[in-house]
């Protein structure tokens, strides 16, 4: 008797990240101020821009190599060497992706097998738990807490269990805005050394920080030979829809997931490749976004807690967080379903970054890529919840 094929839709049931674009969407159909979606709404630089446009005149636009360019696997290696003082070959030990998400996608894919698990930071970015349910993995957190969202040892080691079979580690961290310290990256790597598992580093955010340091895991003893760190442009540059990521890691685990990626997308767009090359061999593009972030951080969450707003300030990344429930929200998600009407605004309810629903409840996402006079729009609008 033929077997039956898995049923790879009753898996991702639950897992979806239709709800970005369906706020997105009702922001659209109301006229709402979108602080839903993490997407700026300003572009990147002109010159990168320009960039993209005379590789495209220039002819660069058939398939790339399926790892990427040579000039930016060379310019992602020197980035890595330059920042952090980790050395990789661009030959064979940096993979170009689409986006970070295909990079994450590819590396459970590769590297978990069924019955495996994938240890994972709570709330979590929903693709990650969409792609270990994929691999046949079962995902287990470990809880990040309001308002502070500082990692327990004791949470970590009750995550780990025999059937573990790598960390996935994002940070800054996406929906929370925290910047892991050192002290907290250490104990993960003391426990991937001690229990010789993997990990996984989703670090689009690393040049968007405004407190405290980012610490890439590859850099701490033992881990550079177990960890596949990924990242992107897209955050980086404030250009999100060229989907150009990247993934580094020792050429056995890279190869792994070069296996995985070219049955995915393949390649990603050769024009925008060459200019992602020439920006990160170009000085400091990342240090001009990051300084332009960090007032609309303050602004929002200033503006916010103006409003009464119990408000958990972001060290990096794209969002703020606030308890709504300070204002009398006993639910998150009705908070946010019900925004758009009532003040033209849209945001994303924490509830859905968690396996318990429970714990962020009251907590709700704001994201401040956004122009000045958007987020005062966006402020304005919501002081008639107080009004």
């Amino acid at each position: 008797m033929a077997r039956r094929a898995p049923d790879l839709s009753s898996r991702l049931q639950g897992f979806s990240t239709t709800i970005f674009a369906e706020m997105s969407a009702l922001a659209e159909a109301t006229r709402s101020v979108n602080l839903g979606q993490g997407f700026p709404d300003v572009d990147g630089p002109d010159e990168v821009k320009q960039w993209a446009v005379d590789a495209i005149l220039a002819g660069h636009n058939q398939y790339p190599p399926g790892r990427g360019i040579p000039e930016l696997r060379r310019a992602v290696a020197g980035h890595e060497r330059r920042c952090y003082d980790l050395e990789y070959d661009p030959e064979e030990e940096v993979l170009v992706t689409s986006g970070a998400t295909e990079a994450v996608a590819a590396a459970l894919l590769a590297l978990c097998e069924p019955g495996d698990e994938v240890v994972m930071l709570e709330p979590y970015y929903d693709s990650y738990a969409a792609c270990t349910a994929m691999a046949g993995a079962t995902r287990r957190v470990v809880p990040l807490r309001y308002p502070d969202w500082r990692l327990d040892p004791a949470d970590l080691d009750a995550a780990i269990t025999p059937r573990t079979r790598l960390v996935l580690v994002n940070s800054p961290h996406n929906p929370t805005g925290r910047v892991l310290g050192r002290d907290e990256l250490e104990v993960v790597a003391s426990r991937c050394v001690e229990h010789d598992l993997l990990a996984v580093t989703d670090e689009v955010y690393e040049h968007l920080v405004y407190e405290g340091e980012h610490v890439p895991l590859a850099t701490l003893p033992g881990m550079r030979e177990r960890t596949v760190t990924i990242s992107s442009a897209g955050k980086t540059y404030a250009l999100t829809g060229w989907k150009i990521g990247w993934a580094c890691a020792p050429a056995p685990l890279l190869g792994a997931v070069r296996t995985a990626k070219q049955f995915l997308t393949y390649v990603s767009g050769a024009p925008f490749q060459h200019a992602i090359a020439r920006a990160l061999d170009d000085g400091d593009w990342h240090e001009r976004v990051a300084a332009t972030l960090r007032p609309r951080r303050d602004q929002l969450a200033d503006g916010l807690e103006a409003l009464g707003f119990e408000v958990a300030r972001p060290q990096g990344g794209y969002f703020v967080t606030t308890d709504v429930g300070s204002l009398g929200f006993r639910d998150g998600a009705q908070f946010c379903a019900a925004l758009p009407g009532r003040c033209g605004v849209v945001a994303i309810p924490s509830s859905v970054f968690y396996d318990d629903a429970e714990a962020g409840r009251t907590l709700v996402r704001w994201a401040f890529c956004k122009s000045e006079q958007v987020i005062d729009d966006a402020l304005g609008r919501l002081s008639a919840l107080t009004a």
